[in-house]
């Protein structure tokens, strides 16, 4: 076994991690994708080892579920092992212990934090008219794709020095990420999610009690749109909902009390218009 492993030849790899789950299936999930992406590394560690090669092939196409943007990492460590030699078994084993860590970090990181923060500011910017959102948006995503190379690169440089650091810190890497993201988005519902209740009651001709401004807001501000956002959330959760179906009721609930309103102030014929114009 011998190899001249190059910085392109990581770079290489990085770039074909992007295809990770292009043969995404449900026996083996991204084993194909995993193995297709270092095949060309594999071939020049091993050269005319066909068996050691045959070997390296076998155990990459067992079962891996993992982040994709992270998986990088996971590669270029599992090469540099392969480089140095290591016994199969213990790559093996690597590959087995770490892909469950590395996943749970990339969705906290990635799917629950970086990625909806960043798609409810560039949604507000795109709400008024602004074509900053989209392409910020989309500027973030291709820095998440070009960062895969950056990944694979420490894999390959840290090595199994890495390994400790990695089961140590996962838990808390994961943790913190989704409490930040939890934050966040708790603040984004009291920024976005506007519910208003006009209704009011007349105390004496000259004095009136709003309901929302002058009960819901003294008493906790912003608690209908918190309460309307747990039940979306119960409903997705427990009873599992589809979203689509959550979206429909919500627009023909709203529609609903906005045609209500219309009626009891007695302007009937504008709800006619909004039906038929």
């Amino acid at each position: 076994m011998g190899s001249e492993i190059s910085k392109k030849d990581i770079t290489r790899l990085g770039f074909r991690s992007s295809l990770l789950q292009a043969s995404f299936n449900y026996e083996r999930m991204q084993a194909g994708g995993f193995t297709w992406a270092m095949l060309p590394i594999l071939k020049k560690i091993y050269k005319d080892d066909k068996p050691g090669l045959s070997a390296a092939m076998k155990d990459n196409l067992e079962f891996i579920n993992t982040h994709p943007n992270l998986v990088g990492f996971l590669m270029g460590l599992l090469i540099s092992m392969e480089e140095k030699g290591e016994n199969r078994d213990t790559i093996k084993g690597l590959k087995v212990a770490l892909f469950g860590p590395i996943a749970g970090i990339g969705d906290a990181i990635f799917w629950f934090t970086l990625l909806p923060i960043m798609a409810g500011i560039c949604s507000s910017f795109a709400s008024q008219g602004n074509l900053l959102g989209p392409i910020l948006f989309f500027a973030v995503y291709l820095l998440i794709f070009f960062l895969r190379v950056g990944w694979t690169h420490v894999g390959y440089s840290v090595g199994v020095k890495a390994i400790d650091k990695v089961r140590e810190n996962s838990q808390m890497i994961a943790r913190s990420a989704t409490i930040l993201g939890i934050t966040v988005i708790g603040g984004l519902i009291a920024s976005y999610v506007h519910i208003n209740v006009v209704t009011s009651f007349a105390i004496d001709s000259t004095h009136s009690v709003a309901l929302q401004q002058d009960f819901f807001d003294k008493v906790f501000p912003n608690i209908l749109p918190m309460a309307y956002t747990l039940l979306m959330y119960y409903f997705l959760r427990v009873k599992k909902a589809h979203p689509v179906l959550l979206i429909g009721v919500t627009f023909c609930s709203f529609y609903c009390l906005f045609c209500i309103r219309h009626f009891v102030n007695g302007t009937r014929h504008r709800v006619w218009r909004c039906l038929f114009t």
